[in-house]
């Protein structure tokens, strides 16, 4: 059961649990710098005009169909 829980998703996207953690972070690291960008350009609206649609669109673009 702890194999199953903790490997069978890094293995359906072909990698193992450390690669895996690996991305997951540094994606989360992505994630929190474009809430950044879009709470700055929420208050001053001429920074970042595009800066987080940008990095959200990139992020999809690295994960869309991954694993199939």
């Amino acid at each position: 059961m702890i194999t199953r829980l903790f490997l069978d998703h890094p293995r359906s996207v072909d990698e193992s649990y450390l690669e895996h953690a690996r991305f997951a972070g540094a994606f989360s690291l992505r994630l929190f710098a474009a809430a950044f960008c879009a709470l700055v350009h929420a208050v001053l609206p001429f920074a970042f005009e595009k800066t987080a649609s940008r990095m959200i669109a990139e992020m999809y673009a690295k994960t869309h169909n991954r694993g199939q």
